[in-house]
Formats: structure tokens, C-alpha cells, sequence
């Protein structure tokens, strides 16, 4: 099941694994996205810190973890074509960790599109 940070970041836990990427509405947001920052393979990243970013034409939006851990894969494709994720930000994620811990107020896709 995929959950979202107030922070715009989904996570889909699949036991000790978890992909990370930004929500439809942070896309939406973005506007077009023009270049896509990650942290590479082998690096922490920590609950509430920033493991990123995204650069749109509008703006440069940070990319907070709603997860610690280790980060075990990076999707190049999406850091070659960053406008991957205007097309779909859901099939486009951007890390995949090895997560030690979860944020604890992360919501469901039905909680999260009532904010």
C-alpha cells in the first residue's frame, strides 16, 4: 500500500524495501520538471531531512524522507528524463531504500487527497 508525507512523498513498503517518489499533486504543482537531484546508491537518508530535489520551471522543490534508511537503488531513468515524472510520478519512482524507520503520521491516498 502506498502512503504520503505532508511533505508530498510517497513510500510503498514491500517488507525491509521501500520505494519513494513525489505525489500526483506535487507533479501537478511542479509544473514541468526539468531536473531531477538524488542521493547516491549506498548514502542514509534520515526522517525529515532532505534526500533531494526537483527543478521545475517554476521552482526548485526539496525532497523531505518520510523514512530512514539506506539508499540501495536510484532510478536513472527518471534522472536522465526528468519529465518521466509529469507523466506518471507513480510508475516513476526515485529511490529505493532499506528502511530502518517509517515517519509515523504518513496517510493513506484517501487521507492525503482530503488535505
Amino acid at each position: 500500500m502506498r502512503l504520503f508525507s505532508k511533505e508530498h512523498i510517497w513510500i510503498q513498503q514491500e517488507g525491509e524495501m521501500a520505494r519513494m517518489g513525489i505525489s500526483g499533486y506535487a507533479q501537478e504543482r511542479l509544473g514541468s520538471i526539468m531536473f531531477v537531484n538524488l542521493p547516491d546508491a549506498g548514502q542514509m537518508v534520515q526522517i525529515g531531512q532532505k534526500f533531494g530535489d526537483v527543478e521545475s520551471i517554476k521552482t526548485v522543490s526539496d525532497l523531505i524522507s518520510p523514512a530512514e534508511g539506506k539508499v540501495m537503488a536510484v532510478n536513472e531513468d527518471v534522472i536522465d528524463e526528468p519529465d518521466r515524472l509529469n507523466q506518471d510520478p507513480y510508475e516513476n519512482w526515485l529511490i529505493t531504500i532499506k528502511v530502518d524507520k517509517v515517519q509515523g503520521e504518513l496517510m493513506t491516498e484517501g487521507e492525503y487527497e482530503v488535505l
